[in-house]
């Protein structure tokens, strides 16, 4: 900080002419150059206002192939909605890049939209965690919601605009980072309309949460509470333009498949009567009219252009989930095991039973944490305390009898010949 002059005479900023005792602060610079803190501020102000918008992706934006290789290893199945999630990811962060690249007043001679997408798919098949794992990939913030939590604005609930904030904090506070995330709205289903006709009356959960995010879903430069909660007078709100936020909405969508049976004419009954074709099927053809029949409004339909159906799983998909990706579940539990220096081996009986369970529950891939909690609990809560269990061994009857898993003791010289210690 300047200070000064050797005669008593004050200093003064070289570029405004303010003298030391008008500023806060002056800088002095080579040569007897000397700049205040006020003209610092202006300079920054200056280079940020030219500084370019960082691409949402560095680098070229994955190839569809890429973004698919990658959700394979984690994704099991579903090759059908990671192709279409593929492609839709790829042309959305390109279309970022050619607009954060292009100089500023130029106009592009095509104008690129935005494609916000809709899974439609039974509960557990992956919907969410597809969602997830792609904002993992790209390293872009990601904000889930649940569609059921929010009300129309000015109604007891959650404001629409609450998801923005979700994504803020997600970005840690760096607004130009959120506004290349993903925001995952779960439950989308739930939040239809009472009936095809449109309502004299408010139906604030449900065709009035589809109008309030019409808005964001378009693009909007959206106010945000700093604290979040609902806005008031002489509130802080934080800008956020949504045009460059892509927007996944999921949802099982229950009953939808008759509604797409009686538009093909299969809903006959009797001599003429056609076999009726799986679930999964029916819906792979889906159409906008079905979406409104469901509930949905046209508007918001039309906002989310890019439509993927869901499989639901099998015995053959669960028990590859167990054991296939990256992050499967008995890998999980492995791990942890091997933590406290013991080997957990599920046999491949178990691991079918496993699966087979997780079919009874119809909750899809959310049951197996479930069931292996389960499964698992004795032994997780004896073994940290035991030095002499080498390794533990789940079998079909461990899980569907309720049995404890065979618990082996170290340094037992023949693997095929074991002692089932059943006692944990």
């Amino acid at each position: 900080m300047a200070r000064i002059g050797e005669r008593g005479d004050l200093l003064r900023c070289t570029f405004c002419g303010k003298g030391q005792d008008q500023v806060r602060k002056l800088i002095a610079g080579p040569a007897g150059i000397h700049i205040c803190d006020e003209c610092v501020g202006q300079c920054t102000a200056l280079l940020h206002e030219e500084e370019p918008d960082t691409p949402a992706v560095a680098g070229r934006p994955p190839a569809p192939r890429e973004i698919h290789a990658f959700l394979d290893q984690y994704v099991i199945g579903q090759d059908h909605a990671k192709r279409t999630l593929a492609v839709a990811v790829h042309n959305h962060y390109k279309r970022l890049r050619l607009d954060s690249g292009r100089p500023a007043g130029q106009q592009e001679q095509v104008e690129l939209g935005t494609s916000n997408i809709l899974l439609i798919g039974p509960t557990g098949c992956g919907k969410t965690h597809l969602a997830q794992t792609l904002a993992r990939m790209l390293d872009v913030p990601f904000a889930m919601a649940d569609a059921t939590a929010l009300t129309e604005a000015g109604y007891v609930g959650e404001d629409v605009e609450n998801i923005l904030l979700t994504l803020l904090n997600a970005a840690g506070g760096d607004v130009r980072k959120a506004r290349t995330g993903i925001v995952y709205i779960d439950e989308i289903d739930k939040i239809t309309r009472r009936s095809e006709n449109p309502s004299l009356t408010r139906d604030v959960s449900g065709e009035g949460v589809q109008q309030a995010l019409l808005k964001i879903l378009e693009g909007t430069v959206a106010g945000v509470p700093a604290q979040g909660g609902r806005k008031h007078p002489h509130q802080d709100l934080i800008s956020i333009d949504t045009s460059d936020v892509l927007f996944i909405a999921g949802g099982a969508f229950t009953g939808l498949e008759q509604i797409i049976e009686r538009r093909a004419g299969r809903g006959r009954a009797g001599f003429g009567a056609t076999r009726r074709p799986p679930r999964q099927d029916l819906l792979a053809q889906v159409m906008p009219a079905d979406l409104i029949a469901f509930g949905l409004i046209p508007e918001f339909v039309g906002r989310l252009p890019i439509v993927s159906t869901f499989q639901p799983m099998d015995r053959e998909t669960l028990t590859r989930i167990l054991t296939e990706p990256r992050n499967a579940p008995i890998k999980q539990y492995q791990r942890l095991f091997e933590l406290d220096g013991v080997e957990l081996e599920f046999t491949e009986d178990a691991i079918g039973a496993i699966a087979e369970q997780a079919l009874l529950r119809r909750t899809g891939a959310r049951a197996i944490r479930a069931i292996l909690e389960e499964v698992l609990l004795n032994v997780m809560y004896e073994v940290p305390s035991r030095d002499d269990v080498a390794r533990v061994v789940v079998d079909r009857a461990t899980v569907l009898g309720n049995v404890n898993p065979a618990l082996i003791p170290r340094d037992h010289p023949v693997r095929d010949q074991e002692p089932r210690d059943r006692s944990a």
